[in-house]
């Protein structure tokens, strides 16, 4: 019988691991992968269960001051059909930003300080049972702070 602590060790362990996501077109941001934790998400393509919460990590430094930052959440459906995702595109993040350390931060965000972005989101019953590419940045009034994209199925 595996002793409860080394269960619990490797349930931490499993819950913390990275998610393998994708560059968006045009971005080449180092490390991507090993910043952005999607749970109960390790590899492609994530499932993501109607009528439960999906949690996500992003760790990221801003090359620039930043006022205010928000989310950019779409799902691409297949044909060229992109359509946001309800309750988390375009919302700002800076009430869900903490430091490196993880002391709560908040807006503005400094240049060259390491921040996790912290938040989780409703996968509704409404959405069909499909296959979808998830795009997500964080971007501010100028363009892209962070960007990947992640094969990933309604079900």
């Amino acid at each position: 019988m595996v002793p409860l602590r080394v269960v619990v060790c490797f349930a931490l362990l499993a819950a913390a691991a990275a998610t393998n996501v994708n560059q968006c077109p045009g971005m080449d941001i180092p490390n991507l992968s090993e910043n952005v934790q999607l749970s109960p998400c390790t590899k492609p393509p994530c499932r993501l269960k109607k009528g439960t919460n999906q949690s996500i990590t992003i760790k990221f430094t801003p090359d620039k001051d930043l006022n205010e930052v928000k989310n950019g959440v779409s799902a691409d459906i297949g044909g060229g059909v992109v359509v946001p995702f309800l309750g988390v595109d375009g919302n700002s993040i800076c009430d869900k930003v903490f430091t490196e350390n993880g002391d709560k931060a908040s807006c503005p965000l400094k240049s060259g300080t390491t921040y996790l972005y912290k938040d989780s989101f409703p996968i509704y019953a409404i959405y069909p049972p499909i296959k979808v590419k998830v795009h997500w940045e964080l971007k501010d009034d100028h363009g892209d702070i962070t960007c990947f994209e992640v094969p990933a199925r309604i079900v």
